[in-house]
C-alpha cells in the first residue's frame, strides 16, 4: 500500500490500531506524502511520532503547521487528521467541505473507517495544512 518507507517508531505506532483503522491512516499518509511532493514550497517532510501519534511536519520549508494522524475519542470508528487547534484550518474545512468530512471541535477532520477515502477534497484540506504558514505570511504581506 505505501511506497515509502515507515520510520520504525511509527510503524509500531501503526501497529497498535485495529487493521481497518491502520490500513485508513495508511492511505492518508501516503495521501500527505502525495500532496507535499506535489505542491510547490513543502518540501521534504519529517516523519515522527507527536503525542504517540503519527506526524507530518514540514521542517525543512517550514510552510505548513504539523498533521498528525489518529483515531477519533468521540468516534471510534473514525480516523482523524489532527491540525494544530490554533490554527484556522479546521473552521475553513468545515466551511467548504462540511457535506465531505466530519469534525471534531477545532481539532479534527474525521473520515469514516469503511468506504471510499474522499480523496480529492482531503487532499485540498492536506494541501492547505502543509502550506498554512506560507498563505498566512502571504496574507500579512498583501495587508500591509
Amino acid at each position: 500500500m505505501t511506497s515509502l518507507p515507515v520510520p520504525k517508531d511509527v510503524a509500531e505506532a501503526l501497529r497498535q490500531y485495529p487493521e481497518p483503522i491502520r490500513l485508513r491512516l495508511l492511505q492518508i499518509r501516503d495521501l500527505i506524502f502525495a500532496v507535499a511532493a506535489e505542491t510547490a514550497g513543502v518540501g521534504p517532510l519529517t516523519e515522527t511520532l507527536k503525542w504517540g501519534e503519527p506526524a507530518y511536519l514540514t521542517e525543512a520549508s517550514k510552510s505548513g503547521t504539523t498533521i498528525r494522524l489518529g483515531v477519533s475519542k468521540l468516534a471510534p470508528d473514525h480516523c482523524a487528521v489532527l491540525i494544530n487547534c490554533q490554527t484556522t484550518l479546521i473552521d475553513t474545512f468545515r466551511a467548504h467541505f462540511g457535506d465531505d468530512f466530519a469534525f471534531e471541535g477545532q481539532r479534527a477532520l474525521l473520515l469514516p473507517v469503511a468506504g471510499d477515502l474522499r480523496r480529492e477534497p482531503l487532499a485540498l484540506c492536506l494541501r492547505a495544512a502543509l502550506t498554512y504558514h506560507r498563505q498566512k505570511s502571504a496574507q500579512k504581506t498583501r495587508t500591509a
